[in-house]
């Protein structure tokens, strides 16, 4: 009696290391202008989304095993048909992808430990904004009354734009008072026509002409 073992192993595996890295970084910085700058308590918030695919190539997921002829019907220790196939049987190899999705939010806070400095920072960034602001109130007085008196001087000399053009509008809400302007214009007086026989009339009234004697 003999035996012939014909054993077959498949194995396979793949490790996959996957890493989320958060990154500290600086705190939140606000500029106000004046070299003024406020660092504030920073919250950062990330999602994140992670795959991975794998795959075997070329798929196979049977492999056919071969059942050998294990006869000896003449009894003498040796195979009757030694190599002989009698048949093959489908086996299954355990192929198969791999698929993997993670899905997940990292968050970071970070606060300043001096509330006192906040503070200070908070009320210079005020006292800043209300200097800017004053400039810029400035900057719109001194363009109004600059219109004010270009249009006052444009009307009293009877220059002014269209009604209804684009421009209009800018000196549309200047008025000037207590100005008597009169606008350079011209008359045409006629000439009362005289017949000659009227003035030989009046010239036989007045008589004998008078001398003076000096």
């Amino acid at each position: 009696m003999s035996a012939t073992a014909s054993p077959i192993a498949n194995s396979s595996g793949s490790v996959t290391n996957q890493a989320i890295q958060v990154l500290q970084g600086p705190y939140i910085t606000n500029t106000y202008g004046g070299g003024i700058q406020c660092q504030g308590p920073t919250l950062n918030v990330t999602p994140f989304v992670t795959g991975s695919i794998s795959q075997q190539k070329p798929y196979e997921p049977y492999y056919n095993d071969p059942i050998y002829d294990m006869r000896d019907l003449d009894e003498d220790g040796s195979l009757d048909n030694p190599g002989s196939i009698l048949y093959h049987v489908p086996t299954r190899t355990g192929q198969k992808d791999s698929h993997s999705l993670s899905i997940g939010v990292s968050a970071t806070w970070s606060n300043p430990m001096d509330k006192k400095l906040q503070d200070q920072c908070k009320e210079a960034a005020a006292t800043q904004i209300k200097l800017q602001q004053q400039l810029t109130a400035n900057k719109r007085l001194d363009f109004e009354i600059a219109r004010l008196k270009n249009c006052g001087e444009l009307m009293m000399k009877g220059i002014q734009f269209i009604p209804g053009t684009p421009y209009a509008s800018v000196c549309g809400d200047v008025m000037v008072r207590d100005v008597v302007y009169i606008k350079p214009h011209v008359h045409s007086i006629p000439s009362p026509s005289v017949s000659e026989s009227r003035v030989s009339e009046s010239a036989a009234d007045l008589g004998d002409p008078v001398q003076i004697q000096r």
